[in-house]
């Protein structure tokens, strides 16, 4: 029958919600600014580690083939291993007669630079550490111990750069950085430069020339070699030994190495050339000290707190990096687990829903056959109100249909009353509000099982038996049906259809096992009617309340279970716009919802499981790992950029494959063509990141104490009723 109830009055939005049209949205939108320049700061870390630890690097420190040498000038090419171009007149020098000028390169290494340093104190003997700037930031106390014990620190560029092989700009970035780290960590420049892979005058090549010429402008003397241990390659102590010990008088600059590899041969190597060095008469020295130069002076205030500024950011660029590098693995662990956990589970409760049963030591429950009340909430809802309605008065169930038309502008009550089918009631209201609409609707029901469904969601004839019948448990007190996108033709709407079978069912299957179901959807739920007028109703506390009366049952004591054959088809937004209004009112709400409930976390029983299960997992897997996402986002570039791309191809192919692997299974489950499954890489190039940023605006709105408005979802009219979905039906 169709009939009309006295109007029940109410505002058009609870207190809450009325206060949020009152105010001026646009303090949140400062989050969007906050949240650029945490990614732009984010990028800059990246980019300075990637520069710094990625782009060069400390290793083979042969010298590469000579090019020509045309425009170095003879002097230079025949002079001394010290070469001044400061000015027109290009000098060189070299050590005294018996001088030997002992230098380390590719420094300072946590491992043999104190071993060598250990060596030198033994013989009272002073060197000059040519520090490559990234490893002196990484080691700062090995360069303030080569200062106090009295040896000379020369500038080895910043990441071991070839000079000559690199733009102007980027040889000013290596030459000064590495200074400025110096600066920061000693409080002193330094004076000599060694490039590197340099090695004798005559080896000087034109790009070599440039960038000589280029540091000489900067104040630099570069200094080259004319003995060459050849360390580098471990050709073993005795040949280092032979290879670094004068064999005549003149004064020589050798090469030797500190960093970039093993260097247990130098050091095993160092103590014979110094005693045999001694032996022979020649004194051992630091180029400075060979030369009578002054190659260290204490750094202007100005340049020292640059200098420090520098090592700072480069130091905390790294510990940025660290941070987000462990959190990657603990989120890539967390999706792992949470793969792995709800596949597994998912097929534990197919198997056991195929047996009808919720566990295995539990006799078959009787049937449901008594009659049930089905509330309709409808606020212009013209556009489906008729299919919805036929669909559910289709029902192989006895039902009762109360269609409570709030306050609609759209003649949604009219369609329904002269459709005149029978067992459908219509009740007029003022706008209240979906909460006030289903709470009309509680008191008008006739039966004590109530199906609560939105206005924008056909039934297929055997849904609401299905969904039913778990309640002949007597610890059941709601049941969430299987929510379905109707509208899934485009690429939007296949991306939803995917959501909500991989998604929103594969979660439900784990939540119902777990007995901690957080949300039974508005679209399709069946509740105990006394349960929910003992707990007073549908709350209007929060924008979502569906997981709020949810969760106020699980509460209260009451399971929660998943039926997986009870189908409902709904509407979903058509485009981005509307999308996004959706999920900001549901990630709100949901916020809300896990706020108002937050001392379940605490409770024992039912309530206890809701609050460290079902709270904690929609706090780690829905709330955090969003807000990380845009951070795996820039990572995913910087990996791009600075480290193996096609390892991470091959990563982001593996994620992928698990993803598709996930999602074919949880299709399967659903009986639902695998079609759609093609959207799903581009799903994570554009959905993915609009449902975070959906996340990152609820979370901010929610910090900034703002009430979010109702966003009611524009009605398209593409509902049919559908027929049953074929394949067995699990009762």
């Amino acid at each position: 029958m169709t009939g009309t109830h006295t109007p029940v009055r109410g505002s058009r939005k609870p207190p809450r919600v009325r206060a949020a049209a009152s105010r001026k949205p646009g303090r949140v939108r400062t989050h969007w600014i906050v949240l650029a320049a945490l990614l732009v700061g984010l990028a800059l870390a990246l980019a300075v580690q990637g520069y710094t630890q990625h782009l060069a690097g400390i290793g083979d420190d042969s010298v590469p083939a000579a090019t020509g040498s045309d425009g170095v000038p003879a002097s230079v090419l025949h002079g001394g291993p010290v070469v001044d171009a400061r000015s027109s007149a290009v000098r060189t020098a070299r050590p005294a007669e018996h001088t030997l000028a002992l230098t380390f390169d590719d420094g300072p290494d946590p491992t043999w630079t104190p071993r060598i340093l250990d060596v030198l104190k033994a013989h009272h003997v002073h060197a000059t550490f040519f520090v490559v700037g990234t490893a002196a930031i990484d080691h700062p106390d090995l360069i303030r111990r080569m200062i106090a014990e009295g040896h000379e620190v020369g500038i080895h560029t910043l990441t071991h750069a070839d000079l000559g092989q690199i733009p102007e700009w980027r040889r000013q970035l290596e030459v000064q950085g590495a200074q400025r780290a110096v600066a920061g960590i000693t409080g002193k420049t330094a004076t000599l430069l060694r490039p590197p892979y340099s090695s004798e005058n005559d080896a000087v090549t034109t790009q070599a020339w440039s960038a000589m010429l280029s540091s000489a402008s900067d104040g630099y003397l570069t200094v080259l070699s004319t003995l060459d241990s050849e360390d580098w390659s471990r050709p073993g102590v005795p040949q280092i030994v032979k290879n670094a010990v004068p064999t005549g008088s003149q004064g020589q600059v050798l090469l030797m190495h500190d960093g970039g590899g093993d260097r247990s041969q130098t050091v095993a190597a160092l103590d014979q050339v110094l005693d045999r060095a001694a032996a022979q008469g020649d004194r051992v020295t630091s180029v400075g000290d060979a030369l009578g130069l002054a190659t260290m002076r204490t750094a202007p205030p100005s340049e020292q707190l640059i200098g420090e500024a520098f090592v700072g950011g480069i130091q905390a660029s790294g510990t940025v990096v660290a941070v987000i590098s462990w959190l990657l693995a603990a989120s890539g662990v967390v999706t792992l687990v949470r793969a792995v956990l709800v596949v597994a589970v998912a097929s534990r409760h197919h198997r056991l829903a195929r047996r009808g049963r919720r566990r295995r030591d539990v006799p078959l429950l009787p049937e449901v056959t008594e009659p049930v009340t089905v509330i309709v909430p409808a606020y212009n809802e013209s556009a489906g109100i008729e299919a919805a309605v036929r669909s559910i008065a289709a029902s192989e169930h006895p039902v009762e249909i109360i269609v409570v038309d709030d306050g609609s502008t759209d003649g949604t009550a009219d369609i329904v009353e002269a459709l005149a089918l029978p067992g459908v009631i219509v009740v007029r209201q003022e706008n209240g509000g979906k909460p006030s609409a289903l709470n009309t609707g509680l008191r008008a029901a006739s039966h004590e099982i109530v199906v609560m469904v939105d206005g924008d969601t056909v039934f297929e004839p055997g849904t609401v038996h299905d969904l039913v019948q778990p309640l002949a448990d007597p610890r059941v007190g709601a049941v969430s049906g299987n929510t379905k996108v109707a509208n899934r033709g485009g690429v939007l709407g296949a991306w939803q259809h995917i959501e909500y079978v991989v998604g929103f069912n594969l979660d439900r299957r784990l939540f119902d096992l777990a007995e901690c179901m957080p949300t039974v959807p508005g679209a399709i739920g069946a509740f105990r009617r006394d349960v929910l007028l003992r707990l007073g109703g549908v709350s209007s506390d929060t924008l979502a309340e569906d997981t709020d009366l949810t969760m106020a049952l699980c509460r209260d004591g009451w399971r929660v279970v998943y039926k997986d054959s009870a189908r409902a088809w709904t509407e979903a937004p058509a485009t981005l716009g509307a999308l996004w209004k959706q999920r900001y009112r549901w990630c709100y709400g949901t916020l809300q919802a896990m706020w108002k409930h937050r001392g379940a976390v605490l409770q024992g029983g039912a309530a206890g499981k809701l609050g460290r299960r079902g709270l904690g997992y929609l706090l780690v897997l829905q709330v955090l790992l969003p807000l990380f996402a845009p951070i795996v986002d820039v990572f995913a570039l910087y990996g791009l950029v600075f480290l193996d791309p096609v390892r991470i191809a091959v990563l982001w192919l593996a994620f992928m494959g698990a993803q598709l692997a996930m999602a074919a299974y949880a299709f399967r489950l659903d009986r639902e063509k695998l079609a759609p499954l093609w959207t799903l890489p581009l799903q994570q190039v554009v959905y993915r990141q609009l449902m975070y940023l959906v996340v990152i605006q609820s979370v901010f709105t929610a910090l900034a104490g703002l009430h979010l408005k109702w966003h009611r979802m524009e009605r398209y009219g593409s509902l049919n009723v559908p027929a049953p979905t074929q394949g067995p039906v699990s009762r």
